[in-house]
């Protein structure tokens, strides 16, 4: 998993950097573990434009992913790894022993032919998944729940990874991806490794057009706007617009915006660096 420098041929490819795609082993998904995915230009269910900034993009179609790992003690053989259009991280399919076909987040050095499992009984190894009573303290996890059963919400992205600080009791002390520490509960599932396409962060995409492919339209600088359109909007030539703010005038620097009273307050030991 590595990254291609382009030749400056063209003025799109002078600074392009692109992952090289040297891990990925098949080019089209398994069929029954794809559906449609349709794009909403980021409209509301009235057509109003609640998220600006959103519209065209290639057209996708959506892996179903298991982020439960709730085949307990059922092996299953790593078939391929491949790129999935609608998150950072690469993926890989599993061929279950007894014939079932999933979809997991590929973990950093997993490789096609190994075999993973989940359950109490499965080793602390790259792509099993257990439960954070039975992970050695000091191992590299993501792919970790919240809620146990519910599905793995923390460390998802490409690199990402928290790290097994200690437990103590019900719970088990994690450092996220952020730099916070929190409380997480032992009976709570995570999966041994760190998430794949690390080099994610370092790719340029070298011209507009890519973020249109992305989905993504062009964002106007609020200082460029009438003061109709932006608190930041308006003065004569290129006056700096004030203090930073939103277009709903709520600050964006200095102003904490978490919520005083949210229930995972309790659960933070340490916040994450500012």
């Amino acid at each position: 998993m590595g990254l291609r420098k382009f030749k400056p041929v063209t003025p799109g490819t002078r600074f392009r950097v692109g992952a090289s795609f040297t891990e990925i082993t098949a080019t089209k998904p398994e069929k029954s573990l794809v559906v449609s995915s349709k794009k909403s230009g980021g409209r509301n269910n009235t057509g109003k434009m609640t998220m600006r900034y959103m519209g065209g993009g290639h057209k996708k179609s959506y892996r179903l992913i298991d982020f439960k790992r709730d085949k307990f003690d059922i092996p299953a053989t790593v078939a391929t790894v491949e790129y999935d259009p609608n998150r950072t991280a690469r993926i890989a399919l599993l061929h279950y022993a007894d014939g079932e076909k999933r979809y997991i987040i590929a973990p950093e050095g997993l490789q096609v032919g190994q075999t993973v499992v989940s359950g109490d009984t499965a080793a602390p190894e790259v792509g099993n998944t257990l439960k954070l009573a039975n992970i050695p303290l000091g191992s590299i996890v993501h792919n970790v729940e919240i809620h146990p059963g519910r599905g793995a919400q923390l460390a998802r992205s490409a690199g990402a990874y928290a790290q097994l600080a200690a437990r103590d009791g019900k719970y088990a002390t994690l450092k996220m991806p952020s730099g916070e520490t929190r409380l997480i509960l032992v009976a709570c599932l995570a999966t041994i490794g760190a998430v794949s396409n690390s080099d994610h962060a370092n790719e340029v995409l070298g011209k507009a057009g890519r973020k249109r492919w992305l989905g993504r339209r062009p964002r106007t600088r609020p200082v460029a706007m009438n003061p109709v359109d932006h608190p930041m909007g308006g003065g004569e030539g290129r006056s700096s617009g004030g203090q930073p703010r939103s277009r709903n005038g709520m600050y964006a620097k200095g102003f904490k915006t978490r919520t005083l009273k949210k229930y995972s307050n309790r659960f933070i030991i340490e916040k994450r660096k500012k």
